[in-house]
């Protein structure tokens, strides 16, 4: 991705999959893909709604979540399409 261009959502949910893998909090995940606070509340509920991410309670206002199967499949099919478009090398 060249430097100044703005992401698409493809590649925002990418980035939000990758970060969220092994599972991660909200805040790591909004960091880690480098998101808003009203960025990472659309596009969370959006994965979460699909069914892509699930929300797991580990402490008592502690949430994580976590990829799913779905979840799983859907970044690898983004990645090989970001790698058929010559998009996947990062800068």
């Amino acid at each position: 991705m060249k430097v100044g261009q703005r992401r698409s959502s493809i590649e925002i949910i990418a980035e939000m999959l990758k970060v969220g893998e092994n599972g991660a909090g909200k805040t790591r995940i909004m960091y880690g893909a480098n998101m808003s606070y009203s960025q990472i509340q659309k596009y969370l509920g959006f994965l979460i709604g699909h069914e892509f991410i699930d929300k797991v309670k580990i402490g008592n206002p502690s949430v994580t979540y976590q990829v799913t199967d779905s979840g799983l499949k859907l970044l690898k099919s983004i990645n090989s399409v970001l790698e058929m478009l010559g998009m996947d090398e990062e800068e």
